[in-house]
């Protein structure tokens, strides 16, 4: 009789911890940068946040570095669900056919981190996530990394100073005009390939926050760094639609708190990190660091104003002069000393 009640113990125990593990939600949480940039460390903090607030019933995977999967391959392996959340440029969203995106690609867009903010996280920000929905794409937050600056083999103070040189951009045909315009000869590549085409040669640089730059090892492979603060690195938080939509509702409504408050914590390391990145590739002695002068900055951003006629055809004039509009409500502060 003693070893039926243990053998029914012992069964009951099993079934419980069969139940448990059946509750358990695992999200798969895939990013193609490094760990210590304010993408890697946000999406750590989103992992202990849900964990935390669901008490142990999510289970947060996260797979940097392009682990599994590069550049090109993450949307699709998003949608098919093969990974369940990803945090990729909003430049990804215009070879998939979500052209509105690429607004945020114009040069020049944002004179400020909070003028983007206030484009982000108001109504722009929500009608361009619902345009992603058809597409079988969650959007649950923006996150950032700050402002765009560009490095290469000499020196780029002025806007003939690109010409034929090879740069590594995203997928972006905003992107690609934007350095056509200035003489260069873009080049379209994933991420982790953007080190070893730099060490040989195959680009002669590249532009991205000095975070990326700096994390990546870049500095080490490129003598100069132009400070130009040219564009603005916009991510988007997304997730697998159905996924996402078939979570219990209770369990969805912490996820969405976890996220407002990485969201927070994302936004108030970005700039730290690109600072501190900066000063760590000062330090490293291998880049010269250059800061375009206000005269110079106004060549460039001149030199550049017609990528935004040639885009208003396909982004929308309506669209771009509306986030103009938004950012311009921020009132302008004077750039940071670097």
């Amino acid at each position: 009789m003693r070893r039926r009640s243990v053998l029914a113990c012992l069964l009951a125990l099993s079934a419980l911890s069969s139940l448990a593990a059946a509750q358990t939600i695992t999200i798969k949480f895939s990013h193609v940068v490094a760990p210590d940039t304010p993408k890697g460390k946000a999406a750590a903090k989103f992992k202990e946040l849900a964990e935390a607030a669901t008490k142990g019933r999510v289970k947060v995977e996260i797979y940097p570095n392009s682990q599994l999967y590069k550049d090109g391959d993450e949307l699709e392996a998003l949608q098919r669900g093969a990974v369940h959340m990803l945090a990729p440029s909003v430049s990804k969203f215009g070879p998939m056919g979500v052209r509105d995106f690429e607004v945020f690609d114009l040069p020049f867009l944002f004179p400020t981190a909070d003028a983007a903010y206030r484009v982000l996280d108001g109504a722009i920000g929500r009608q361009l996530f619902a345009k992603l929905e058809p597409k079988g794409i969650r959007g649950l937050a923006y996150w950032d990394n700050g402002f765009k600056q560009i490095s290469a083999n000499k020196p780029l103070h002025r806007p003939a100073d690109f010409r034929a040189m090879k740069l590594r951009v995203q997928s972006s045909k905003v992107l690609s005009a934007t350095f056509r315009k200035l003489g260069a000869i873009p080049q379209v590549m994933a991420f982790s390939e953007v080190y070893p085409a730099l060490q040989q040669g195959v680009v002669d640089g590249q532009e991205n926050s000095v975070s990326n730059l700096y994390t990546q090892k870049m500095h080490e492979v490129q003598k100069h760094l132009t400070i130009s603060d040219h564009g603005f690195l916009v991510y988007a938080v997304i997730a697998n639609r159905k996924f996402w939509d078939g979570l219990p509702a209770d369990i969805r409504t912490a996820l969405d708190g976890a996220m407002r408050e990485a969201t927070q914590y994302e936004r108030a390391i970005a700039a730290k990190e690109n600072t501190d990145a900066l000063a760590a590739v000062k330090k490293a002695g291998t880049t010269q660091v250059y800061v375009l002068t206000p005269a110079e900055r106004d060549e460039w951003r001149k030199a550049l104003l017609p990528v935004r006629r040639d885009f208003e055809g396909t982004i929308g004039r309506e669209l771009i002069q509306a986030v103009e509009t938004e950012a311009a409500r921020v009132p302008a502060v004077a750039p940071a000393k670097k």
